[in-house]
């Protein structure tokens, strides 16, 4: 009997992998409805263990994809539209190369459409999932909303985006929802927490498009992941408009008369929506939507759990304060400062804002109002101020939010000095890290304000102590002088019990007499020696933590030894990047200094003259 095995490469990696060629082969289609595909589906390219198995001996790298995964993609529908299209693009061709209008015109009618919707509901089966893997999302949206019609880019597209994004910026203000803003070169960091799920994503800065060249970005790649997250976007405001007891598509309170007598008034009700100056219309208004973080918090009888109830407790307590950052301030934006972002930011936090109403549409109250509170400025001086009015930089409200307090406005006025904006992104207190001097002032300044506190109360509950013990002092000799009249009558009856006790105590017996004087000879003995002065040498200390540290390396086991090594190059290059920064700082706070004692030089020079 023979025994006939598997043939090489029909087991394991060799069969559980495909190239990218085989896979079209499969699948039929071109390489871009295949890529098309692969991004609308979530599925890419796996690295295998053997890349020489994977790949049936055959040298090179190839793009290599998961057996199953190619299996998953063959029963897409979006396949037999693709298939559609295909046919439908030869048929226009050749009715337009035959001068066929009326059938052109037929088939154009019945164009086949693609839709996404199944797959954003089979990538994402609850509301949780899609907002965990919502920061690419926004991201790309909010890209797409700035750009202008491109080639590869529709105009629709970029609208869509606009509209969808500006509708999840009213959902985060009225949830109350954004946490930390960061401004950088690459745009405006935000990060809202939603549901218990943190969300980060960047806005541009609204500059003119520079065109790009054809190498350098691949738009048609961008637009159809646009295109998917365009629909996961829709669902997902659709959602959030509903939980927060909104309209959707969103719709104004208050509907002047003057916008009904407009010709277009759907355009100019988009444009007050896109302001975020306007509060949009309840459901039901009856009921007000409950925050999460109102709701009381549970509380758990596990001891190992006390310090996480405490410090969630008093997150809680900050983020609710910080809710409200802003409530009671009217705020006034100049023609040059940027009006999307700030008043968005302030919005969140319970602020009123407005704007020159010759600028854009929304504005709520003008400039000569006297009842406002603060002016954003960005210019170095201004002709006409107010008293009753703080004139500040824009800088202001962003620290204000990252510092989750009102600052003190004196270093933000207009044609000040900024003090420098720090990141609140980045973990300070992580080990082998590089923090700024000005990071590190403000953290001793927390560090020492929390001092102070325990300390105020510490002496608080000190004299507490003391005034109770005053008291009890006083109540302890008002019982003795009581007393002392009940024990008048007793006294003479005590003495011969005293006198007895005395001769006991005088005539001990012969062993008690013994024990009595080892005791006090032991006491003699008993006494404090002045000590010696042992100098200890730093450089034989430094020698034993040395070849300590040496034994512990050497216990390291021979199958960790690779992630040790690894594990100490990594500190050995932070190690470095924070001397290369440290260095950095040092330069350029002497250039500065240099620089401000050749201007007192040039000013004590012009006096002089």
């Amino acid at each position: 009997m023979v025994v006939i095995g598997k043939k090489k490469y029909q087991s394991g990696e060799g069969a559980q992998f495909m190239s990218r060629k085989a896979a079209l082969k499969k699948l039929q289609l071109s390489l871009n409805e295949f890529r098309r595909l692969c991004i609308l589906k979530g599925i890419y390219p796996r690295e295998p263990r053997n890349r020489r198995r994977a790949q049936k001996g055959e040298p090179g790298i190839k793009i290599l994809y998961h057996k199953k995964d190619i299996q998953f993609l063959m029963h897409e529908p979006i396949i037999w539209k693709l298939r559609d299209q295909k046919i439908f693009n030869r048929k226009v061709a050749k009715a337009r190369s035959l001068k066929e209008y009326s059938e052109m015109k037929r088939y154009l009618s019945n164009h086949p459409t693609i839709t996404v919707d199944h797959i954003v509901k089979e990538r994402y089966p609850t509301f949780i999932d899609a907002l965990r893997d919502l920061d690419d999302c926004l991201t790309l949206c909010f890209l797409f909303s700035t750009f202008p019609s491109l080639h590869r880019i529709p105009r629709e597209q970029s609208l869509l985006c606009r509209r969808l994004t500006v509708e999840f910026l009213h959902a985060v203000i009225n949830a109350k929802a954004l946490r930390k803003v960061f401004v950088s070169i690459k745009g405006y960091y935000y990060q809202a927490e939603i549901k218990g799920q943190t969300i980060t994503w960047i806005v541009p800065h609204h500059f003119c498009f520079e065109p790009q060249a054809k190498l350098d970005v691949d738009f048609k790649i961008m637009s159809t992941f646009v295109e998917f997250y365009i629909t996961m976007l829709g669902f997902v405001n659709y959602r959030l408009y509903h939980t927060l007891n909104l309209y959707y598509p969103p719709k104004l309170t208050n509907a002047e008369n003057s916008e009904k007598a407009l010709v277009d008034e759907e355009v100019y009700v988009s444009e007050r929506i896109a302001a975020l100056n306007v509060s949009l219309v309840n459901l039901d208004p009856s009921t007000q939507f409950v925050e999460d973080e109102e709701m009381e918090m549970d509380q758990f009888t596990n001891e190992g759990d006390a310090t996480k109830l405490e410090e969630a407790r008093l997150e809680a307590e900050k983020v609710k304060k910080l809710k409200t950052l802003f409530k009671g301030l009217k705020i006034f934006l100049n023609r040059e400062v940027p009006r999307e972002p700030l008043v968005f930011i302030i919005r969140c936090f319970g602020g009123e804002v407005s704007w020159d109403k010759l600028l854009f549409v929304g504005a709520t109250f003008d400039e000569t109002d006297e009842t406002i509170t603060h002016q954003i400025v960005d210019r170095p001086s201004m002709s006409k101020q107010y008293i009753s009015r703080y004139y500040v930089q824009p800088q202001w409200i962003f620290d204000s939010v990252n510092a989750r307090e009102l600052l003190p406005v004196e270093k933000y006025l207009m044609g000040c000095i900024l003090p420098p904006h720090l990141s609140p992104f980045s973990d300070s207190r992580q080990d082998q890290t590089y923090i700024p001097p000005e990071e590190r002032a403000l953290m001793d300044l927390e560090f020492k304000l929390t001092d102070d506190k325990e300390e105020s109360e510490e002496e608080s509950e000190n004299e507490n102590e003391e005034e109770e013990e005053g008291e009890e002092e006083e109540e302890e000799e008002d019982e003795d002088d009581e007393q002392e009249s009940n024990e008048d009558s007793d006294e003479e009856v005590d003495k011969h019990e005293a006198v007895k006790k005395e001769v006991e105590i005088e005539l001990p017996s012969k062993v008690e007499d013994q024990k009595e004087q080892n005791r006090l000879l032991k006491k003699k003995q008993m006494k404090v020696k002045t000590g010696e002065v042992t100098k200890e040498d730093p450089w034989e200390r430094q020698r034993q933590e040395r070849q300590e540290y040496r034994l512990r390396e050497r216990m390291v086991k021979k199958k960790h030894k690779n992630l040790y090594r690894s594990m100490m190059k990594g500190r050995e290059q932070r190690a470095k990047e924070i001397w290369l920064l440290r260095k950095k700082r040092r330069i350029h706070d002497a250039a500065e200094k240099q620089k401000r004692k050749e201007e007192r030089k040039q000013k004590k020079a012009k006096s002089a003259e």
